[in-house]
Formats: structure tokens, C-alpha cells, sequence
């Protein structure tokens, strides 16, 4: 019993070393499969990790190929522009020049035909002046022919004038003193005092404000009533209305002068008999035309004021005597 015992135990003992055996050389085999799949799987890292560098390097090696070549296209492309420009700005600058001379050979051209012109208008300009100083003294000789041939027409006229004015003159004074002797006999008879001052109605024609203001001012400085009329129009329409007893008036006003007004009121025998004073500025002029016109009195500008007021009382005096 011991035995078999004894010999279980031997056969569980090498029974226990073959399966530690077969385990020990399976473990050795796992791990030497292990270490060798390890060892392949290193050597296949390996392999791709060199095929990954291959081609990255040769992927950075065409990058850089590719960047190269496309460097050198844009240099290239840079230097054809480049000289595309320059070629262009060399056309330009020649065209530019080209078109400077041009512009100069027709500018000049221009000139030439610009003082050519000036040249034909210039002599065209003086044989025009000439013609034109010889038309001038054409005119002017005629017109010093047709004045002198005025100037002596009118002297023979003034002449005449001048006869038939002393004539009317003579007669008219004649024809005064006649009136004056015949008053004068009257007035032994029923003697008349003249008007007063005070009684006395002065009506003053002038277009001037100003000429009436200061002539009003001195008439009623010496006591005349005094009474203003703007124009000879004027004038006619307020003697027309009253009868003033002496009449000053302008030559030269709007719608009826002064002679026009005088030949109105002679016309007319219910204010022919009304003294009339004349201002003028040019009495050598006017004195026969208003003498004519029938003014009994041309005073010239400018006149005194003593003038003025005995000429009114001389008026007045006559005035009365032709009344009487």
C-alpha cells in the first residue's frame, strides 16, 4: 500500500514536474511569440515610421521642387513684366516725344501762320487807316466848308435878326412913348397912385423849388405878395383863375417855356397888359426873342436884389399910368 502510495506520489511528483515543464517551455514559447511578434511589430513600426519619413522627405523635397519652380515662374513672370514695362514706358517716352515735337513743329507752324495773318491784317489795317484819314479829311474838310457856309448864314441871319429886332425895338418904343404920353395927358386928369407892395401879387414861374423858395423869400422880404407856379402850364392856369399884377418867369421849364407863356398871355387881351419879368442865364441870347415875345424886362443870372425890386416898382408905376 505504502508502495503504490509511494509510487502515486512519484507519479503525481513527475506528473507535477511534466506540467511544470510543458507549462515553463509554453510560457517560453508564448513569450519568445510574444518578444517576436513585439520584435516584428517594432521592425513594422520601423518600416513605416522610414516609409512615413521617406515620404514626408520626399514630399518636402517636391513641396520645395514645386516651390522653387514656382519662384523661378514668378521671377520669370517678374522679369517679363518688368521688361513689358520697360519696353512700354520706352514706347510711351517715344511717343510722348514724338508727340512734344509734333505739338512744337505745329505750334510753330501756328506762329508762322498767325504772323502771316497779323502781318496781312497789319497792312490791311494801315491801307484802311489811310483810306480812312483820307475819308477823314474829306469829311473834315467839308464839314469846315458846310460850317463856315453855316456860320455865315447864320451871321446873315443874326444880322437880320438883329436889323428887324432894332426895327421892332424902335417902333415898339415909339409906340411906348406914344402910349406913355397919352397916359401921362390921361393922368392930369384923374391922377393914379401905384400899388403898394403890400397890395401888390407877384407870381413867380420857375420848374426850380429851390429858385421859387428863395425868390418868394425875397419879394416878401419887401412886403409883395407872392404867389409860385411850377411850370409855364402852371402859370397859365392860375392867371387864367386871378390876374396877378406882375409876372417873374424862367425861360426854360417843362410843357410851356417862358416865351411860350409870354406870347400866350400878349395874345390874349385880358392878360396882355400884365408886366412880365424874364430870368435867363443867357440875356444876350434871349433879349431879342423876348422882346419880341413882349417881356418888359430880361434879367440875367445871377441879379441883384436891388435890381430886381426897382424894376418891380418901375413896372408898377407903369403899370398904374397905363390903368389910369
Amino acid at each position: 500500500m505504502y508502495e503504490s502510495l509511494l509510487y502515486i506520489a512519484i507519479a503525481l511528483f513527475v506528473a507535477i514536474l511534466l506540467l511544470r515543464a510543458f507549462m515553463f517551455r509554453r510560457s517560453t514559447k508564448t513569450e519568445a511569440a510574444r518578444q517576436e511578434a513585439e520584435r516584428l511589430a517594432a521592425e513594422e513600426a520601423a518600416r513605416r515610421e522610414a516609409e512615413r519619413l521617406a515620404a514626408e522627405e520626399a514630399a518636402r523635397q517636391e513641396a520645395e521642387r514645386l516651390a522653387a519652380e514656382e519662384a523661378a515662374r514668378c521671377e520669370a513672370e517678374r522679369l517679363a513684366v518688368e521688361e513689358a514695362a520697360r519696353q512700354e514706358a520706352a514706347r510711351l517716352a517715344t511717343e510722348e516725344a514724338a508727340r512734344q515735337e509734333a505739338e512744337r513743329l505745329a505750334a510753330e507752324e501756328a506762329a508762322r501762320c498767325e504772323a502771316e495773318r497779323l502781318a496781312v491784317e497789319e497792312a490791311a489795317r494801315l491801307a484802311t487807316e489811310e483810306g480812312a484819314r483820307q475819308e477823314a479829311e474829306r469829311l473834315a474838310v467839308e464839314e469846315a466848308a458846310r460850317q463856315e457856309a453855316e456860320r455865315l448864314a447864320a451871321e446873315e441871319g443874326a444880322r437880320r435878326e438883329a436889323e428887324r429886332l432894332v426895327v421892332e425895338e424902335a417902333a415898339r418904343r415909339e409906340a411906348d412913348e406914344k402910349r406913355r404920353l397919352t397916359l401921362a395927358a390921361a393922368s392930369k386928369a384923374v391922377p393914379v397912385k401905384p400899388k403898394t407892395p403890400e397890395q401888390t401879387l407877384v407870381l413867380v414861374a420857375d420848374d426850380s423849388k429851390v429858385v421859387r423858395i428863395k425868390t418868394g423869400r425875397l419879394l416878401a422880404a419887401h412886403n409883395y405878395q407872392v404867389q409860385m407856379a411850377e411850370d409855364g402850364l402852371d402859370a397859365a392856369r392860375q392867371i387864367e383863375n386871378a390876374l396877378p399884377d406882375l409876372l417873374m418867369t424862367d425861360v426854360d421849364m417843362p410843357g410851356m417855356n417862358g416865351l411860350q407863356l409870354t406870347r400866350q398871355l400878349r395874345g390874349n387881351p385880358r392878360t396882355a397888359r400884365i408886366p412880365i419879368i424874364m430870368i435867363t442865364s443867357d440875356s444876350e441870347e434871349l433879349l431879342g426873342k423876348a422882346v419880341a415875345a413882349g417881356v418888359n424886362v430880361v434879367l440875367g443870372k445871377p441879379y441883384s436884389e436891388e435890381q430886381l425890386i426897382s424894376h418891380i416898382e418901375q413896372l408898377m408905376i407903369v403899370a398904374s399910368q397905363t390903368v389910369s
